[in-house]
This record gives structure tokens, sequence and C-alpha cells, in this order.
């Protein structure tokens, strides 16, 4: 099985900004349990997911993402 030759784009864009207040960004990363989904399902590299997962963690700290993502 050969792979593609091609990249795979990111899902973040380069003008989006990996914030705890960017809830639209964040709910695409929050599986419908509320846990923080693996790069291997969200394709992101390793560097977005460390911003990603800490984003989420204060996120949940300050209260503003509910727990449960009831929009999946």
């Amino acid at each position: 099985m050969s792979r593609s030759s091609h990249r795979r784009l990111p899902p973040i864009v380069p003008g989006e900004t990996v914030d705890y207040k960017n809830m639209s960004l964040l709910r695409r990363f929050v599986g419908k349990r509320g846990g923080i989904l693996p790069k291997q399902m969200n394709g992101l590299t390793p560097k977005q997911q460390r911003l990603m997962t800490s984003a989420v963690k204060l996120a949940r700290i300050s209260a503003s993402s509910p727990i449960v993502n009831n929009e999946t």
C-alpha cells in the first residue's frame, strides 16, 4: 500500500488563533462526551495538538466551555 504524495491540509487555517475564547474552533476538536479528540482523528500537527489541548483545558477551568459537546 503506497502513501499519498500530497500533504493533507490542516484543519486549522493559518489565520485562526488557538485560544480558549475561540469556542467555534474548540468545539470541532471536542468529542460528543466532552473529551479532546486524539491527533490521529483530527489531523493536527503535534504542536497544534498541544496548543488545542491547553486551550480546551483552560476553557474548562474558566467555565466558558460546556463539558459535553451537544452540537455534533
